[in-house]
């Protein structure tokens, strides 16, 4: 958790990746593990367990953020500025593992394009695609 404090900045409870798993300007691949005991999420789907929609699109831009930071291609802080889409398929339930599979779609030191999708498993739980841009 703390090499992913280094790289964005948000923190607990709104630091929403575990781990960038591998980084390349094409694709990065990072995890992120809800447990109900996350205090955030007691009052959405008490009845399901499972994250809310917005939560997992945070989680990843946050991921690509990070990647993009990995990589050393940018520099400054950056902030999500659009969602172009975001299409959801299934519920993530808490307590498993959410692994994010994020495209590069256009990198400079001003904006970040990307879209990305989100799997439990191999099961397809979101897609979304997204920009950021550099505020400082």
């Amino acid at each position: 958790m703390k090499e992913i404090e280094n790289l964005i900045p948000h923190r607990n409870p709104f630091l929403y990746v575990d781990e960038v798993l591998s980084f390349s300007k094409e694709e990065i691949i990072g995890i992120k593990t809800f447990s109900s005991a996350d205090s955030f999420l007691n009052g959405s789907f008490p009845e399901f367990g499972f994250v809310p929609g917005v939560v997992l699109v945070e989680s990843l831009a946050q991921c690509g953020g990070a990647g993009v930071k990995k990589l050393g291609f940018t520099d400054g802080l950056f902030a999500l500025a659009a969602i172009e889409f975001a299409n959801f398929f299934q519920g993530l339930p808490y307590e498993k593992q959410f692994r994010m599979v994020i495209q590069n779609l256009r990198l400079n030191p001003k904006l970040i394009k990307q879209t990305g999708t989100g799997y439990h498993a191999d099961e397809k739980i979101v897609e979304a695609s997204w920009t950021c841009v550099r505020i400082q």
